[in-house]
């Protein structure tokens, strides 16, 4: 009989074989396939599915689709509106705003595009990269990085050329970014785990220590990476939960035994206190992962593919059928108008 191990090594070894041929099952809205009472995913769907958000004002919300390109809302989710003029490829996999007022798109097949007017028009930003599956988009300070299928590159602004960061990521699946006070960069990957790269140092390490679940796997699929104003660190992965570092990536220790839902899709810090999205529901905890509170009211798609805070306490969440905000953290409403979208065209034409 098939013990539950080798089962899990099973599960992972189809995801190991998905990633390869583009890592579509993080698209659809689940890990595994849609039962037929499930929300429509994203290729049938009349609301979009929205894989990236990202805020460049007060009001001012851009929202990733899968298949349908960029949309813009300047009231907080009320109305929506395409933008993305220039825009190759309809499949947007991160978003980012930086401090001068340019947004920044990845997307799956066509790179980096920029835009300077608002949303109004966009323009390719690729000079320097190996490939153009770009998953994640991080703003640090003045500097712009990229995770891409090749690692991790840094933007030269004044050249509008990528650069490799630094060497031991080749041909490696970056998926999440993030850079601690003190400038250490943090690499999540499909496979190969957290890496970490000091400054002055001759290349990524990769952090293992501590980082197993319940099961006593070890956790190589990283989908989120965050850093609080302690330095502490949070890992979410893509089916074993939540991790804590408070020593720099050194040790790990799971803080999501008691979470409904392994597969973590976002996680916010605000004071309210940590709230994480996963592939059913929202789900918050205020000592450190102890207990965990489903935060779903209103909320009536529950595949969330997207989590960002508002900055005022507020949450946005992206899902397989649209937007959803929270002004209270508590209760969710759909802000949907003008997300309306038919039929995606297949992602695989724009490799």
């Amino acid at each position: 009989m098939t013990n539950k191990f080798e089962m899990k090594q099973g599960i992972r070894l189809v995801m190991v074989v998905g990633l390869i041929v583009g890592c579509l099952h993080d698209f659809a809205g689940a890990e595994s396939p849609p039962a037929p009472d499930m929300p429509p995913g994203p290729f049938d769907q009349s609301v979009t599915s929205v894989q990236a958000l990202a805020m460049a004002g007060k009001d001012v919300v851009y929202a990733g689709s899968f298949g349908h390109g960029i949309f813009k809302t300047g009231d907080r989710g009320a109305t929506w509106n395409a933008v993305g003029g220039g825009v190759t490829d309809p499949f947007i996999l991160s978003l980012t705003a930086a401090k001068d007022g340019a947004v920044y798109a990845g997307t799956f097949r066509g790179g980096v595009f920029r835009s300077r007017d608002e949303g109004k028009s966009w323009k390719p930003v690729n000079a320097g990269l190996k490939r153009l599956e770009v998953k994640a988009l991080m703003v640090a300070g003045e500097e712009l990085y990229a995770g891409t299928g090749d690692g991790v590159y840094r933007l030269n602004e004044s050249g509008d050329r990528w650069s490799v960061v630094t060497t031991g990521l080749d041909d490696i699946l970056v998926h999440a970014l993030a850079r601690s006070s003190d400038g250490t960069l943090y690499a999540g990957t499909s496979g190969k785990g957290i890496l970490r790269f000091k400054r002055h140092s001759s290349g990524w390490v990769r952090m293992q220590h501590g980082l197993k679940d319940h099961e006593g796997m070890i956790e190589n699929f990283i989908r989120v990476l965050v850093i609080d104003q302690d330095q502490s660190i949070f890992a979410g992965t893509f089916d074993g939960g939540v991790f804590r570092s408070a020593d720099g990536g050194n040790t790990w220790r799971s803080i999501s035994r008691a979470l409904p839902n392994d597969s973590i899709r976002g996680i916010v810090l605000n004071d309210q206190g940590l709230i994480v999205a996963t592939g059913n529901g929202i789900f918050k905890t205020v000592d450190k992962g102890k207990q965990w509170m489903p935060v779903n009211k209103g909320l009536t798609n529950l595949a969330i593919q997207v989590l960002i805070g508002s900055g005022d306490g507020g949450l946005y969440a992206g899902t397989s059928a649209g937007v959803f905000r929270s002004d209270d953290g508590l209760t969710w409403v759909a802000v949907n108008q003008g997300l309306e979208a038919g039929m995606a065209p297949p992602p695989f034409v724009f490799r």
